[in-house]
């Protein structure tokens, strides 16, 4: 876990969405078990629309799981997910995109052979309307202005991550900091109502994680995406979050503010690796910057 604070996004303080807000994403019981090993255990928690909620917790402690049940890569052995609603428990990950669910992965997930730019627009494949059939006939049925308006919103989302020197460079020849750029561009191509960021900043120097940051902030803000992030920088975490999870070997040990999680003894036992509760302030001033207070 790294320690190092992040600089806190320029601008008014974050306020986190009402209690009265719409829950864009419930789970509801859910288990997940790969033979006998049981990767999460009676997992229950509610998203909010506009949220920015963070996933926390030991390695192994069954972040990603949690995250591949909402995106749809895993489906629970039991228990329910819910989206804008619906159950979308059996819903395979395309579907789930479809209905606004995207996402980035831990490992890079990139067309290493193919340019910036067309990776990103593989992210705005599931929004044509024009087939195999239509799209033959470029000219004539729309395919061309289709594409254009695409490339349009693509162009946007490169200038808001300010990758506009490498937008023609293949993906595979990038550094690692910019290829995790590039990831989130796709992902934000969907033009998902939910994304999920799987370590967003992990392997990125202290410049890195303070850009990635502050990009992060903004299209929760700005682009008005709900994001679920899953990350071990505390000092990020505890930054930039409205409200964090934790779990411990796949069970749920705490939700709420960042300030109140981080003050719960089971999370500072399990995540801080603290056995004396006397010495608990001293250690979470230790690991997290100060920060305004969340509405």
């Amino acid at each position: 876990m790294s320690g190092a604070p992040v600089a806190p996004h320029p601008g008014p303080a974050k306020t986190s969405p009402t209690t009265q807000a719409e829950t864009i994403f419930e789970a509801r019981g859910v288990n997940l078990r790969f033979g006998g090993v049981h990767a999460l255990t009676d997992v229950s928690f509610g998203i909010r629309r506009g949220e920015l909620f963070s996933i926390i917790g030991p390695n192994g402690a069954g972040k990603t799981s949690m995250v591949n049940c909402i995106s749809g890569r895993y489906r629970p052995t039991d228990g329910k997910v819910y989206f804008k609603g619906r159950d979308v428990t059996g819903m395979t990950p395309n579907h789930r995109a479809s209905l606004g669910i995207g996402r980035t992965f831990q490992n890079l997930a990139l067309f290493g052979h193919m340019t910036v730019l067309d990776n990103i627009m593989v992210g705005r494949h599931h929004l044509l309307k024009n087939n195999f059939l239509t799209g033959s006939l470029y000219w004539l049925t729309g395919a061309r202005k289709e594409e254009l308006s695409h490339r349009r919103e693509v162009e946007e989302i490169i200038d808001f991550l300010e990758i506009q020197h490498v937008r023609k460079a293949t993906a595979g020849t990038l550094s690692y900091g910019l290829r995790k750029r590039v990831e989130l561009a796709r992902a934000m191509a969907l033009k998902p109502d939910l994304i999920l960021l799987d370590e967003p900043m992990a392997g990125m120097n202290l410049e890195e994680k303070e850009d990635m940051a502050r990009y992060i902030v903004d299209l929760n803000e700005e682009f008005g995406m709900t994001v679920v992030m899953i990350e071990h920088d505390m000092g990020v975490v505890m930054d930039i979050s409205h409200r964090v999870m934790v779990l411990e070997f796949g069970k749920k040990i705490a939700e709420g503010r960042p300030e109140e999680v981080l003050a719960d003894p089971r999370v500072r036992r399990a995540y801080l690796g603290e056995d004396d509760e006397e010495e608990a302030p001293a250690a979470s001033a230790a690991v997290v910057p100060p920060r305004k207070e969340v509405a």
